[in-house]
């Protein structure tokens, strides 16, 4: 009996195991599947997955496990955001708010003098202080306190 065959004599374990964690059904199947892919993988690079005649229930446990914990991880890095689950018009409304802000944004940078600006929009645009500084040789702090005060300057317009 091959390894897979072995396996598969535990599949509802294997779900029920899963599902433990947290998972719904039918990520835990998905879960699963993908560990059948890993045995087998595993098995035909010449390792031994057996116990005892038996698939290394241990082994396949801490294969879920870890499986279970790199999709939760994943997850936590991504948002992800059905559209349909959103009320109407939200889309739209968080659009006109952002175009809101954007120009109350721009006419408070007019007000700002114009040696803060540039120094603003040079740090925003990606340069840091020390880069800037280096270039310049305009001191550190300098543009430093330049940059945060007009950054507080804005947000209190906001």
């Amino acid at each position: 009996m091959n390894i897979l065959e072995l396996a598969f004599k535990r599949h509802k374990n294997w779900i029920e195991i899963v599902e433990s964690f947290g998972c719904n059904r039918d990520t835990a199947e998905d879960l699963v599947q993908e560990m059948y892919i890993k045995l087998d993988r595993i098995a035909s690079s010449g390792t031994d997955l057996t116990y005892k005649d038996d698939i290394n229930y241990f082994y396949v446990f801490k294969m879920l496990s870890t499986m279970f914990l790199d999709l939760k991880r994943k997850e936590g890095r991504s948002i992800i955001l059905n559209l349909d689950q959103l009320p109407d018009g939200t889309i739209e409304q968080d659009m006109t708010d952002y175009e809101e802000k954007y120009e109350i944004m721009m006419n408070a940078m007019d007000e700002v003098y114009w040696y803060d600006r540039k120094v603003y929009e040079i740090i925003d645009d990606g340069l840091s202080i020390s880069e800037l500084s280096r270039k310049t040789n305009i001191s550190y702090y300098s543009l430093y306190n330049t940059f945060n005060k007009v950054r507080k300057f804005l947000k209190s317009k906001l």
